[in-house]
């Protein structure tokens, strides 16, 4: 049996290599930040999504480029989803409830091609307990049901833009969100490779409902703040509340993304 500093040893090769590779990846390829994001927030890894990178995802999702990119991960995880292999589809769903309600709007009629499946997963009676049943229900009713889709946009929007301070980004900050992506995108699961109590933490990581996900997500929204707090000093960054997506504004210049629901 392996030593725990070998062990240990092992765990920082592989976290360097892969920091490497993302590198690499970056600057030889057109990949982008968010992409790579997506990709790590969905994988097969027992560690949970992590709520400031799925807020960071969605917003990206509202540049074009990122847009397709992030629909195209959650396309392939979703139809991937077998009962060997389902942690990466769960993870998908989770994103895509965020990318529901926070996202663009043309996230729902995206994904009207995937509700077989999600209502499949919602049938996987080994993840059922997990409380997959009602995050997929939810997530096919946000697809299906137009009123029940505005209602969960609204009360997103309004607890986004009652959030003093949190509403800077701006579709023509293109350039500030990529650094930022850059930045989350090598640390978000720092925690997953750096120890083996973390590795062990990730093991017994339980798939909760998707209200307990929320719940966790309403508790570390003063944190969330704070750790932008190098984004609110920035002179060329001014924090108007109508910056952000959900903030509707006459000035919008982004069409397909950001249209009205009729």
């Amino acid at each position: 049996m392996s030593s725990p500093l070998f062990y240990e040893l092992k765990k920082q090769a592989s976290s360097f290599l892969k920091e490497k590779i993302k590198t690499a990846r970056l600057t030889l390829t057109n990949v982008t930040p968010a992409q790579l994001m997506t990709e790590e927030a969905t994988n097969e890894n027992p560690c949970p999504p992590d709520t400031r990178t799925i807020g960071v995802i969605s917003r990206a999702a509202f540049e074009v480029d990122d847009y397709w990119r992030i629909v195209e991960i959650l396309h392939k995880r979703l139809l991937s989803f077998n009962r060997k292999n389902w942690r990466g589809s769960y993870k998908a769903l989770i994103l895509l409830e965020h990318l529901l309600s926070h996202g663009p709007l043309r996230i729902a009629e995206e994904f009207e091609g995937d509700k077989d499946i999600i209502k499949e997963m919602g049938r996987f009676q080994y993840i059922d307990e997990k409380g997959v049943r009602k995050l997929s229900e939810k997530v096919v009713k946000l697809v299906e049901d137009e009123a029940f889709f505005r209602e969960e946009r609204a009360r997103a929007r309004n607890l986004t833009c009652g959030i003093k301070g949190f509403g800077s980004f701006s579709l023509q900050r293109s350039s500030f969100i990529d650094s930022s992506l850059k930045d989350l995108s090598f640390k978000t699961y720092e925690r997953c490779n750096s120890h083996h109590n973390d590795h062990q933490s990730c093991k017994n990581w339980a798939l909760g409902s998707n209200e307990k996900f929320l719940m966790e997500e309403e508790k570390k929204k003063p944190k969330q703040i704070d750790g932008y707090q190098d984004i609110i000093s920035k002179p060329d960054m001014s924090l108007d509340i109508e910056d952000h997506p959900f903030c509707e504004s006459e000035h919008r210049t982004a069409e397909s993304l950001l249209s009205t629901v009729k």
